[in-house]
């Protein structure tokens, strides 16, 4: 499975970004789809994850209120929709995927997609 995610950017501290990711290949057997963030110096976090077939979402404490993703199951793209962005959200966003229900769980992903960066200024 391929996962593309094109979109990054600069955006101003209280904007917002929509990131979208299609994921191409061995799609059907997908438990779910999600977000983690590598800000410079720091290690990769988790952001957000949404179940496929139910469209359940959870998300980092951090991005809580502020971050939604969506999923277009017959494109087989999944959406991040960012907030009241902070220049603490600056970060390289990754796109991944959960082969299963367990991975899902372990919020451990079989599939990485290459990053696409965004940058918030203050």
């Amino acid at each position: 499975v391929q996962l593309q995610a094109p979109g990054g950017g600069l955006v101003q501290a209280g904007g917002s970004l929509t990131l979208s990711c299609t994921a191409s290949g061995r799609t059907f057997d997908s438990f779910g789809m999600g977000w983690f963030r590598q800000a410079p110096g720091k290690e990769r976090e988790y952001v957000g994850r949404i179940a496929w077939s139910l469209g359940s979402t959870n998300y980092a404490d951090s991005v809580k209120g502020r971050f939604i993703i969506s999923r277009d199951s017959a494109k087989n793209t999944m959406h991040l929709q960012m907030n009241g962005l902070q220049p603490e959200d600056t970060a390289v966003y990754y796109c991944t995927r959960y082969s299963n229900r367990a991975l899902y769980a372990a919020k451990n992903p079989s599939s990485w997609g290459q990053g696409t960066l965004v940058t918030v200024s203050s």
